[in-house]
């Protein structure tokens, strides 16, 4: 059995349910473990799915404005988290049962996943890291929050603005729900929450590419390169109304800012006047009609919905949050991109789209109809953007990508390295038994020079 734990937005489940899928293909038993507010979605897959937490439990989640606070985001995610901890773990111990098993996991599904091994030792852990800043590393780039830490920062300063950092943004938030949970369970407290994720882990698995985030040296090995979770095939059909209105003028700029997202009011009015300054159609895609402008001009279209795979390949660019899948979305579309960034990974994805050229980056607090139209202009205007996003659209325009990450997923969760020249791990010639864990040196050399160090893993961790 393989359990596949996510957690989050529609963004963060999308590929869980292509792995799930992808696994069963391959004969393996799957089930996703999801939020209740996916529940239509789990259904729409056939996959095989449990559900956990409440309505009123996710609905206090999405609807506080502090979900998007570069700062304050994490303390609303871990008030939800510890409401619902116990729930996913004896969900866990449920379906792992004494079996051998296997848990794909959300990094914020990682440390229930580790309190329910202690109860089933057979049960296998596996990081699915869908970012590159889920996984924590003192190397550049380093973003802590909107910031950049400049390339020559030293790595011990960086080591202890991360100390800094943690006390005062995420320890101070995360801890105490999770360590309440693991005394009553007899388990040793945790005393530094992002140390403690890579260390619930028996492997660590990138949902993205070598190209958009090369791997740090500090980073938990053996590392298992991915690709990014893009659904092949056909894409799914637009609607009639979608499909009219592209025939009705110029490509449109799509505005979108995630799923998960109740508070972009502010943003789809300066979208719009910002539409209305550069002269562009436009097309706003929330499943909230309360952020909607009620004045949108005829040339903007608002949708709840739409397949970005057949929707992108015909748009002039991209407005969004952030979030990895949208970007990873845009870049195989080959279209410009401009990241608003609130909060989480967001804000190292946009500076990584705008180092590789295809895009920009600002904070979403800051953006204005003026600020929107210069970013616009300049990016639209571009041909140095449209050639390196013919560059990115290049990269994922082959199945190769396809093939291999699944190669990556199955290699992972199996517990050997890929065969058939899929991508291979990092450090090492094996993924790690339970005995196994990366212990990240201070003083490591880049992956190609690191070994894999290791020490018996506590039967608390």
């Amino acid at each position: 059995m393989i359990l596949l734990a996510t957690f989050g937005s529609g963004g963060d489940l999308e590929p869980f349910i292509l792995m799930a899928s992808g696994l069963q293909s391959r004969g393996h038993r799957v089930c996703i473990l999801a939020s209740i507010d996916h529940l239509e979605r789990l259904h729409a897959s056939g996959l095989p799915h449990r559900v956990y937490a409440t309505p009123a439990i996710i609905d206090a989640m999405l609807q506080d404005p502090g979900l998007w606070h570069e700062r304050r985001g994490l303390g609303v995610i871990a008030r939800g988290l510890s409401a619902i901890l116990d729930e996913i773990i004896e969900l866990i111990c449920e379906l792992a049962g004494p079996a051998p098993c296997v848990a794909l996991c959300h990094p914020f599904m990682l440390p229930a996943a580790a309190i329910a091994r202690a109860r089933h030792p057979r049960l296998r852990v596996v990081g699915a890291w869908l970012a590159p800043s889920n996984l924590r590393s003192i190397h550049d780039p380093l973003m802590i929050g909107r910031r950049r830490i400049a390339p020559w920062v030293p790595l011990g300063w960086r080591r202890a603005l991360w100390r800094f950092v943690d006390r005062t943004w995420i320890d101070n938030h995360m801890l105490p729900g999770l360590n309440a949970v693991r005394t009553r369970r007899g388990l040793a407290v945790v005393d530094r929450y992002f140390a403690h994720l890579p260390e619930c882990a028996d492997a660590a698995l990138g949902l993205f590419p070598a190209w958009f985030a090369k791997p740090a040296p500090d980073w938990p090995r053996p590392f298992m390169q991915g690709a990014f979770p893009l659904s092949p095939g056909t894409p799914a059909t637009l609607d009639d109304e979608i499909e009219a209105f592209l025939a009705a003028g110029a490509p449109p700029i799509v505005f979108t800012f995630g799923t998960a997202m109740r508070h972009a009011a502010p943003l789809f009015e300066a979208g719009r006047d910002a539409l209305r300054a550069v002269g562009r159609r436009g097309m706003f895609i929330t499943r909230h009609a309360a952020q909607v402008p009620r004045d949108l001009p005829g040339d903007v279209l608002w949708v709840p919905c739409a397949s970005f795979a057949s929707l992108l390949p015909r748009v002039a660019g991209i407005v969004h949050h952030g979030g990895i899948g949208t970007a990873a979305e845009a870049l195989r579309a080959g279209i410009p991109q401009l990241a608003l960034a609130f909060g989480f990974d967001q804000f190292d994805n946009g500076l990584r789209l705008r180092e590789l050229g295809v895009g920009d980056m600002l904070p979403a607090d800051r953006v204005d109809a003026r600020s929107l139209q210069a970013r616009l202009e300049r990016l639209l205007a571009s041909p140095v953007t449209a050639s390196a996003c013919k560059v990115a659209a290049t990269r994922l325009a082959g199945s190769r990508d396809g093939d291999m990450f699944m190669a990556a997923v199955a290699a992972a969760v199996d517990g050997q390295a890929p065969a058939g020249g899929g991508p291979a791990p990092l450090a090492g010639q094996r993924l790690p038994s339970r005995a196994d864990r990366f212990d990240a040196a201070p003083h490591a050399q880049p992956p190609c020079g690191l070994q894999a160090r290791s020490r018996h893993r506590p039967p608390t961790s």
